[in-house]
């Protein structure tokens, strides 16, 4: 059944014209009033609808019965990676999504090889914002990760032990577990060195940093 993210205030019984975003896809699908879909907001589950009218560019449907399911992985994961060239990025932020990271974060490096600045950053990052949204519609997340705007690592640095004071005061130079991914012989599994980090329901969340194309 087509999946479609809808980022409105959803409930059943609620009769609302799709975004422009979803209206055009099932104008491509060909939908028409009385076939069924799945719209999501990205605030938990997702509901059943139903298309009522099919105009030019608008597309008006039936929120139906809510499904409170998730799919998210049990540890929020966020991704911080140097930022690739061409469209190898928009496969990145991609296979990320469709993995189940919570958020990506585009890293500005030294050896980048894209540059962004200004206006043209923010487009980049909207257009990224997009890739993942698209990839919560195939494979059945019904919480978009946040794409974060671009930032150099030591800018990201400075926020991130900012925060961590703000929300943790009494834990300032507290040092957070840091392992090296690596491929040598003894060396650990992630899966068990991460998880002494973790607490009883494996809430701490694990951040992956990569670095860019230039190494």
């Amino acid at each position: 059944m087509p999946r479609f993210h809808c980022p409105a205030p959803l409930a059943t019984g609620l009769e609302l014209d799709l975004p422009p975003g979803a209206a055009r896809h099932v104008q491509v699908l060909r939908l028409q009033p009385g076939d069924a879909l799945l719209l999501f907001n990205g605030e938990g589950g997702e509901f059943d609808a139903t298309v009522l009218k099919m105009g030019r560019s608008d597309v008006r449907v039936l929120v139906g019965a809510h499904h409170a399911v998730e799919r998210e992985a049990p540890r929020a994961v966020h991704l911080l990676a140097g930022i690739t060239a061409n469209e190898r990025m928009d496969w990145l932020v991609e296979k990320a999504t469709e993995l189940g990271v919570a958020s990506i974060t585009p890293l500005v490096a030294e050896r980048s090889v894209l540059k962004l600045k200004g206006e043209r950053a923010d487009k980049k990052i909207a257009h990224w914002q997009a890739v993942a949204v698209a990839a919560c519609e195939q494979c059945g997340r019904n919480r978009v990760p946040l794409v974060h705007a671009a930032v150099d690592l030591a800018g990201w640095v400075r926020g991130a032990e900012a925060a961590a004071a703000a929300a943790m005061p009494g834990a300032a130079g507290a040092a957070p577990l840091r392992l090296l991914l690596s491929l040598r012989t003894g060396t650990a599994p992630l899966a068990s060195a991460a998880g002494s980090a973790a607490d009883a329901s494996g809430a701490v969340p694990v951040l992956f940093l990569s670095g860019p194309e230039g190494g």
